[in-house]
């Protein structure tokens, strides 16, 4: 973006909302972020036009203004960075030829993130499907914005329902997990959920509840030898370096009341370990965060909605708190400079 020379001198956090796949939902939960006030001056990414629309059809009469970094936010206006579609999005009937599009709302929000101007950025949903029949390999945003930031590990942590909970292993087959789960991954892994939790959630020592990789913990390595081989000894040498370090705990009873009170997170080993139990106690209001990466980053837990886009009916819970806690997130950090 030719137009970003440097931080924008405001007293609100500036956060770049991207809108996401402009025939799924995203666009028009964006639209409704006017219906509150925030403590932070928020910067829709997308097509302008698209994102009026989406507006005018939630019924909100606002100005959607094209934003420029110097900036200061304004009642009745509405604040778009544009970016031009490469075809006309129709709602609920996802286009591959907007593929690129939706990569290069991406990437003006990253841009934008690295160069200053804005303190974070939070994302809409966007379907990787999608943007793969666009000729474009994605495995997700995660992994994406990792890439592109060089960034050799990140830490996906999901936050809702009173839990943080954080994985070992994202978005591949359950077959190909054992493999992957080395005592290296999972060191770096723990390394990043620590900083993370101190830098961007205040907490100086978190406490951090770790899952057995087997049923019951292994039981002594009779249900699998995870735990003794890798697992353990990564625990060990962590706890060494002043880490507060619970587990390997069985999965099947980690998630419970007593457990979680003076937890500060949860290490699930896989993906559908940990983020069932979490969605089902946070399922329209949690967030995905990205901790690692040299920005901050949080996004929606759900998906596309391609049957309610549209429709008015989406739930904009998810969205809200996504903003919230990015807002919460750039706080503890100047609270730390």
């Amino acid at each position: 973006m030719s137009n970003m020379t440097g931080a924008a001198e405001v007293s609100l956090p500036v956060l770049a909302v991207t809108s996401g796949d402009p025939s799924g939902v995203g666009p028009e939960l964006c639209a409704r972020l006017s219906e509150r006030k925030w403590p932070a001056h928020l910067v829709v990414i997308g097509d302008a036009e698209l994102i009026e629309e989406r507006l005018e059809r939630a019924g909100h009469a606002l100005v959607v203004r094209p934003w420029q970094p110097d900036m200061e936010p304004e009642a009745g206006v509405f604040d778009v960075l544009h970016c031009p579609l490469a075809c006309p999005a129709l709602a609920g009937k996802p286009n591959p030829k907007n593929a690129a599009y939706v990569l290069n709302v991406l990437d003006s929000a990253l841009e934008g993130c690295v160069q200053g101007v804005f303190d974070g950025m939070v994302t809409a949903p966007v379907h990787k499907g999608v943007i793969c029949d666009g000729g474009v390999y994605f495995s997700g945003h995660t992994e994406y914005l990792a890439e592109k930031t060089h960034t050799p590990q990140v830490v996906m942590m999901l936050v809702g329902g009173g839990m943080r909970v954080a994985l070992a292993t994202t978005h591949m087959p359950l077959a190909d997990v054992p493999g992957a789960l080395s005592q290296d991954r999972l060191t770096r892994t723990l390394e990043v959920l620590h900083r993370g939790l101190a830098a961007s959630f205040g907490l100086s020592r978190p406490r951090i509840l770790v899952a057995g990789f087997n049923p019951h913990a292994g039981e002594g390595g009779h249900i699998g030898r995870e735990e003794i081989d890798v697992i353990i000894p990564v625990l060990e040498r962590l706890r060494a370096k002043g880490m507060n370090l619970i587990g390997p705990l069985p999965a099947d009873t980690l998630f419970t009341p007593r457990n979680l009170r003076e937890a500060d997170a949860v290490l699930a080993m896989y993906h559908d370990q940990g983020l069932p139990v979490l969605k089902h106690a946070s399922f329209g209001s949690g967030v995905n965060v990205t901790l690692g990466l040299p920005i901050i980053r949080t996004s929606v837990d759900h998906g596309t909605a391609f049957d309610l886009a549209g429709s008015g009916e989406a739930n904009p819970g998810s969205l809200f708190a996504a903003v919230e806690l990015a807002i919460g997130m750039v706080k503890a950090r100047q609270r730390r400079t």
